[in-house]
């Protein structure tokens, strides 16, 4: 089921999601000084292309430097990656197919608004919050 969901999820949106967040880290990457939001920013594409079957955590061994970029992060990019997440669930919540994808969607939220200091791992839920 994760795999079907996940190829669905790559055609209709994942693409180009992680087109957008893999732009945005070479833009990062570009601008020295703002090299770990590029990192960033790629680990989120890596997320978003294969959602299904993985979830994010908190890595045990993030520090103040990792909450310091969040914060910057959140006030210049997270809130409104977040926004925008929110607003395109809502049409995909209006039909049955789309449901899982809504709920795909709204779970990008809390790595598109802190994403340093997280990691993704595999889980065996089929649909991983």
């Amino acid at each position: 089921m994760r795999t079907i969901l996940n190829i669905i999820w790559l055609v209709f949106a994942g693409f180009w999601l992680a087109v957008g967040y893999a732009v945005a880290g070479v833009i990062c990457c570009i601008l020295i000084i703002t090299i770990p939001f590029g990192i960033a920013s790629f680990r989120i594409a890596n997320y978003v292309l294969w959602p299904f079957g993985r979830e994010v955590v908190k890595r045990p061994t993030a520090g103040v430097i990792s909450g310091i970029g969040n914060v910057i992060w959140f006030i210049v990019a997270g809130w409104w990656l977040a926004i925008g997440h929110i607003i395109t669930s809502i049409p995909l919540f209006i039909s049955i197919i789309g449901i899982p994808m809504g709920w795909a969607n709204l779970k990008l939220i809390p790595i598109s608004m802190t994403p340093l200091g997280r990691e993704i791992v595999t889980t065996h839920e089929p649909f991983a919050s």
